[in-house]
């Protein structure tokens, strides 16, 4: 029955067609669940690859992902979805805003895994992993707690999710983007009503804007942020789309607007080591001017998303007063600590 399926879409350029949600479904389900062969994924993959998925073959392969993952209304909040292959030449301003956001009262779930193709850079388990949080570390019945009392919650995705670890041998070796990419970015493992969506090319605003339509959330924002990543730029504009009651509107951010645009230090490549650096800079305010901006413009932003502010213009004074205030590095300290300690985290304010 798969190689069925696979011949459709896989007749080349002009004989490929896309699969129906019914269709698509099923062959989410034979690779999901290894059903196939390694030779059929990899050329289910990489036809999908040249043929470019439909809404509904993402939509497929987002709900079957989600229904072989654990998942819980854990917070009602914000998710944060940038790309699984990492970064290697700008800053994770999504990790430092995290905090900013959880010490305004809006939770956040960032997720992630090891590094993957096609750009193998450094992830959030990286840096995580250069604080001395790892697998132990992440397990539920340490995460979960701990997001309880901080408002934080990170998903070692693979974990959660175990069909995505079992196809990660197919992935490394096809060494390219396949549907999965997008996939697991959407699991949505906490239920999270507001979404903050990372892409590299805007030819693919449309197609994402009715995928997140179709998955319903109550409002996202998708992103061309550095690197494809879910963080506005705050050396330039950057292109987004607001999708909202099934509608989606192009809007520009300009840090200049907000008088925060910035020109940031050259930096050709980073390391895990020089990302939690600079992290935690930001958090005590020690940081680059260009990092703070960019932390603060995207925590700005988020907290208007979420409702959590009349303006961005609002929430860029609330931010500032937080970071000023050491609200926010409070928060990052309590989180690291409570994912290290063997003690079960006690709740602090603001979390909702």
């Amino acid at each position: 029955m798969f190689t069925k399926l696979l011949k459709e879409v896989a007749r080349g350029k002009r004989g490929a067609r896309d699969l129906t949600y019914e269709e698509a479904l099923e062959a989410a389900d034979w690779i999901m669940n290894r059903k196939a062969t390694p030779a059929q994924m990899g050329a289910f993959f990489i036809a999908e690859r040249i043929k470019m998925e439909s809404v509904e073959e993402l939509e497929a392969f987002v709900n079957v992902s989600r229904d072989a993952a654990y998942r819980a209304p854990i917070q009602e909040g914000l998710d944060c979805a940038g790309p699984y292959d990492g970064r290697t030449k700008t800053f994770f301003a999504s990790f430092a805003t995290a905090f900013l956001l959880a010490s305004a009262g809006l939770p956040v779930t960032l997720h992630g895994a090891k590094s993957l193709p096609p750009k193998w850079g450094v992830t959030l388990l990286d840096i995580l992993a250069e604080l001395g949080i790892g697998k132990e570390q992440l397990k539920r019945d340490r995460v979960v707690p701990t997001a309880a009392a901080t408002g934080v919650l990170f998903v070692d995705t693979e974990e959660w999710c175990p069909p995505l670890k079992e196809l990660r041998d197919i992935r490394e070796e096809l060494g390219m983007r396949t549907v999965l990419n997008t996939a697991e970015k959407l699991i949505d493992f906490s239920h999270s009503p507001y979404l903050v969506f990372g892409v590299y090319h805007n030819t693919v605003f449309d197609r994402m804007s009715k995928l997140l339509t179709d998955l319903q959330y109550r409002r996202a924002l998708i992103i061309q942020g550095a690197e494809g990543s879910e963080d506005l730029f705050i050396e330039r504009p950057t292109r987004t789309y607001i999708v909202e009651n099934g509608e989606a509107r192009l809007h520009v951010i300009d840090p200049e607007t907000y008088g925060l645009e910035t020109t940031l230090p050259e930096h050709v490549e980073w390391t895990a080591a020089e990302q939690i650096e600079t992290v935690e800079a930001v958090l005590q305010g020690k940081a680059h001017v260009g990092y703070v901006n960019q932390v603060l413009l995207n925590a700005a932003v988020r907290l208007r998303l979420a409702d959590r502010a009349d303006s961005v213009e609002e929430a860029i004074y609330q931010c500032k007063d937080l970071l000023d205030s050491g609200a926010a590095w409070e928060r990052y300290t309590q989180w690291r600590s409570s994912l290290l300690s063997e003690e079960t985290p006690a709740p602090i304010g603001g979390v909702k």
